[in-house]
């Protein structure tokens, strides 16, 4: 008998895809489409035929072009996913943590792609960022001090953002040709500090 491969689903002929293969299917195609195109050079027609359903099926799952957006960084990449496993535990390394993993996902070519479609749907389109800024709050807010919310975490996230704006978007060189061991070095007892007042406040 012939071993089959393993990661390999076999269907009989004309046997439909499942609707679990069929999302993970549309939200495959949604996340290379805004990875290349971003939030309004991909169109629902165009993700629909790389995912070879009907463009009503997005809909059906999804609702609208936003919320198909957030569900793809959101379920489709590692983005959320780290960001959340970095908050976990807590303890006094957590904003040496957050900042080396916040990093790291701006190194990683396939969570970069995704990062520059999220800066560039705030830029261009801020109307689509509320159902990806809701997802991701919710799921950071179960380890975040004082929820994921907070003014501490929010400060925490504008320092991250605006780091890997002036590091890896303008490539400033003071910042740009520094190890990202040293930068984090640097920038974590900031994090911590944003992070520590937060939760002695709750």
């Amino acid at each position: 008998m012939e071993a089959r491969d393993r990661g390999t689903t076999r269907r009989s002929p004309g046997r439909r895809p499942g609707p679990s293969e069929t999302r993970q299917a549309i939200l495959d195609a949604a996340l290379r489409a805004f990875s290349t195109r971003g939030f309004r050079g991909a169109s629902l027609r165009a993700i629909a035929a790389d995912a070879g359903v009907d463009p009503a099926l997005i809909r059906h799952f999804f609702g609208d072009k936003a919320s198909l957006f957030a569900a793809a960084v959101a379920d489709g990449s590692d983005v959320v996913a780290r960001l959340v496993g970095a908050f976990e535990g807590g303890g006094p390394d957590l904003g040496r943590r957050v900042a080396d993993a916040y990093l790291r996902l701006w190194e990683d070519p396939e969570t970069l792609a995704v990062l520059r479609a999220i800066l560039g749907t705030v830029l261009t389109s801020p109307e689509a960022m509320p159902p990806l800024r809701d997802m991701m709050l919710a799921s950071v807010a179960v380890h975040a001090p004082g929820g994921a919310g907070s003014a501490g975490v929010m400060l925490a996230a504008s320092q991250l953002l605006g780091l890997a704006v002036m590091r890896h978007i303008l490539q400033v060189p003071a910042l740009a040709t520094l190890d990202r061991e040293h930068v984090v070095a640097m920038v974590a007892p900031t994090i911590d500090r944003y992070l520590a007042t937060e939760a002695a406040a709750g």
